[in-house]
């Protein structure tokens, strides 16, 4: 369900939302000022601004960051932190914005949009589910969706996979077991999903985070939306892989970081042994680290660039990754 968002800017005295932040904010933070900004302009909503959408103000504080690719101090200016000046709640505020690309994998091309009328859709087909970011949207004054949601307290799991074990081999033996029965908890998220006609869209090891308060993994950011004529659900299933990948690996095992500390590794690589989608990462992990058992080497190399056949849907890999994990006690 959209809702429409408050533009009545004067349901709010200036005094009023003053008090309101005093309650969360210390009082070195509370600004002199208090600024109500219309919500159809995410460039001109701005820090300790305060935007109202269904009648609660929120208390803009941040911009939130984009991590891919590693472009940790990249802005997203359309995707705001705020404070819910009735609860008191962290929320990110997330407006309308598009954008549109191709991309690659092997030799599959996809075309990427952003749809903020997917998450909403998204939104809704998971409330009240604990395995996914939760949310409602609201109609800015444009009458473009703005989606309002509940900040996660964790880590992702891209910070969480690198700091297990003491090593590869002590990672693997004492706490990889644990962390895939979760990741295959996860996948089964998507799978409901799928099942229900929606994808996620962009899913990556930061796109998933443990819940600080629950310990449960649970996805975030669906407004990825892409169109591939062979198969509705093969974007999500590589980006699964890939993160699967990961967690094997504990971390990117890299080429290049093959050739300066196991040269002797990389020469029995071949061209078929690396990801799929970043040839610079090695996906047969087994010859890298020989004690990886012969069947989940498998399954992660049906995310090799050598794959000739791939996973049709989450039930296939969710199946083979049973049988997996059970070889990792």
């Amino acid at each position: 369900m959209v809702k429409r968002a408050s533009v009545d800017h004067g349901i709010y005295t200036e005094e009023q939302l003053l008090e309101m932040v005093r309650r969360w904010v210390p009082p070195e933070r509370v600004p002199r000022r208090i600024r109500i900004k219309d919500t159809s302009d995410f460039f001109r909503v701005d820090f300790d601004d305060v935007v109202v959408l269904g009648g609660v103000p929120y208390l803009v504080r941040s911009n939130e960051r984009e991590r891919r690719f590693g472009m940790d101090d990249e802005q997203k200016f359309w995707v705001k932190r705020a404070i819910d000046l009735i609860t008191g709640r962290v929320k990110i505020l997330k407006w309308t914005f598009w954008e549109k690309f191709k991309s690659r994998i092997g030799n599959l091309i996809f075309e990427c949009v952003r749809s903020p009328r997917k998450e909403a859709r998204i939104l809704n087909i998971v409330r009240g589910r604990t395995d996914f970011m939760q949310g409602e949207t609201f109609k800015d004054s444009a009458g473009n969706p703005l989606r309002v949601m509940d900040f996660i307290h964790g880590k992702t799991l891209d910070e969480i996979i690198p700091t297990l074990g003491n090593d590869h081999e002590d990672f693997f033996f004492n706490y990889y077991h644990k962390v895939l029965s979760e990741f295959i908890a996860a996948i089964e998220g998507i799978r409901f999903l799928h099942e229900n006609g929606e994808k996620h869209g962009d899913i990556r090891r930061d796109h998933i985070i443990k819940d600080k308060d629950t310990g449960l993994y649970r996805w975030i950011d669906f407004d990825y939306n892409y169109r591939h004529r062979a198969n509705k659900f093969s974007y999500d299933l590589f980006g699964i892989g890939n993160t699967l990948i990961f967690i094997t690996g504990r971390g990117d095992i890299t080429t290049h970081d093959l050739s300066l500390n196991a040269p002797d590794v990389l020469n029995r690589l071949s061209w078929e042994d690396v990801n799929i989608v970043f040839h610079n990462r090695v996906a047969n992990l087994k010859k890298v680290f020989p004690y990886i058992p012969e069947f989940l080497n498998r399954v992660i190399m049906h995310f090799s660039a050598g794959a000739k056949v791939y996973y049709g849907n989450t039930s296939e890999l969710l199946e083979d990754l049973r049988k997996a994990v059970k070889m990792t006690k």
